[in-house]
């Protein structure tokens, strides 16, 4: 690990004074100055096209996984979830965070995820679909015209025995790639960072996945599993560093959200504008959803991410311009959170080079926060969440105080906020409870 010393330091906060509340460990929020119209973006590394093709791929394996996952049969085998308002939650948010939040509140429930519970069950699962449609076609064993029911048979799950899946994880995108590779008949190795839950690790061994465990963070699980991986011929790494497949299943979830959003009878217009609030870690995941949502609404949705005051890298990252090539600990950040799923050193080189022109902007907070807002919104909507996922919550709040809308000409009072929950269905009742009363007694 290198640090950079004190006198590079001292000029890398002259270049960028933000960084001087950032490495104190202060919550700060930070507008992005290089966000770009979408008429202005040229090109970029995927397009609308592939968000498209993505989109039937999902829908090819919609017959396989109503069969093999039973709790997708009610949706006929696709992968979603509710959208829901939540009016007492606004409530406590202008009352306890004093939000002066006057539009719409809205949780997306990815916490309800079929098959993994999280966010991760889009880019994971799309991603090991992908991999294992290209290898089934290869080898002749379907087209995709065929009914893919067939991908459950013992004759695909024998040919798939032949591969391994490797994943860097700090949990929650282990399980959704443990969870799918081993119901198709892969080998797949999970190499987990000292932060991920225990249970989270137990769960991907009884669903037949090995796992692997770090004593470091998340960067040495995937170096591990990187290098590991590669030594096996017949080895696929799923890279959350750099990874188009993952990016592009997240991606998905734009074109259902507008189709959720058309049912709702919800508008987003220049008039009516859609804030959008993503935990991130190493970014793939609130990068794809945003790319996504960029496509559909184009500059009338404004996307921002949100990372603890311990794990700010893509914060660090897109405000100097240096994206992978730093990370929290060269600022001397030591990229502890009891957020798990948002403890990332470095950022994702590939979403990076996507968000740094798509997202609106990014705010950090505190540890204490994730637990306080957890309780908040059990008490006031009856719904559950893991630690990371209420960190969007204070976001409406955040950018309302931020002159964001000020700046460029918002009517916040006719605006529709959505806070992306990214996860929770999995965690063991034990385990949710002590968050929940961990939460009530900060209150």
């Amino acid at each position: 690990m290198v640090v950079f010393e004190q006198k590079k330091l001292e000029l890398w906060i002259q270049k960028y004074p933000l960084l001087s509340k950032i490495t104190k460990l202060e919550t700060v929020v930070w507008l992005n100055p290089h966000l770009k119209k979408m008429s202005e973006i040229s090109s970029l590394p995927v397009n609308k096209q592939d968000m498209e093709d993505a989109a039937r791929l999902w829908q090819r394996f919609a017959p396989f996984l109503s069969q093999v996952f039973p709790e997708t049969k009610v949706t006929e085998g696709i992968i979603e979830s509710p959208l829901r308002k939540i009016p007492n939650m606004k409530i406590e948010l202008n009352s306890k965070y004093d939000a002066k939040l006057n539009g719409e509140l809205y949780l997306k429930c990815d916490n309800e995820l079929p098959i993994a519970g999280s966010i991760k069950a889009r880019g994971g699962v799309y991603e090991v679909l992908h991999y294992a449609e290209k290898l089934a076609i290869e080898e002749g064993l379907i087209s995709k015209e065929d009914d893919y029911t067939l991908f459950s048979s013992d004759k695909f799950k024998e040919f798939f025995s032949q591969f391994s899946i490797g994943v860097g994880s700090t949990g929650n995108l282990g399980l959704s790639i443990g969870i799918i590779g081993a119901k198709l008949g892969f080998h797949v190795s999970v190499y987990m960072s000292a932060d991920a839950k225990q249970w989270k690790k137990e769960l991907l061994r009884e669903k037949g996945a090995t796992v692997h465990e770090f004593k470091g963070d998340f960067s040495e699980a995937i170096l591990a599993g990187r290098q590991q991986t590669s030594e096996n011929p017949n080895g696929y790494f799923v890279d959350d560093e750099n990874s188009k497949h993952l990016f592009l299943g997240y991606s998905v979830a734009a074109i259902r959200l507008q189709n959720q959003l058309e049912e709702g009878n919800i508008i987003v217009s220049e008039e009516q504008p859609l804030f959008v609030y993503l935990p991130c870690g190493v970014g793939g995941s609130p990068g794809g959803i945003a790319f996504g949502l960029k496509q559909i609404f184009g500059d009338n949705v404004h996307c921002f991410f949100v990372e603890p005051t311990h794990s700010p890298s893509v914060l660090i990252g897109l405000l100097t311009g240096e994206k992978e090539k730093v990370s929290v600990q060269d600022f001397g950040i030591d990229n502890k959170t009891e957020g798990d799923g948002l403890a990332v050193g470095r950022p994702s080189s590939f979403a990076s080079s996507i968000s740094g022109h798509l997202v609106s902007g990014i705010y950090t907070l505190e540890d204490n926060d994730l637990f306080k807002l957890l309780a908040l919104l059990a008490d006031s909507e009856g719904v559950y969440i893991e630690p990371s996922a209420t960190s969007g919550l204070i976001g409406p709040g955040k950018i309302v105080a931020s002159k964001y809308a000020q700046q460029n000409n918002l009517n916040m009072n006719q605006a529709t906020h959505i806070v992306w929950a990214t996860g929770g269905a999995l965690v063991p009742k034990e385990d949710m409870l002590s968050f929940y009363e961990k939460g009530k007694r900060m209150i």
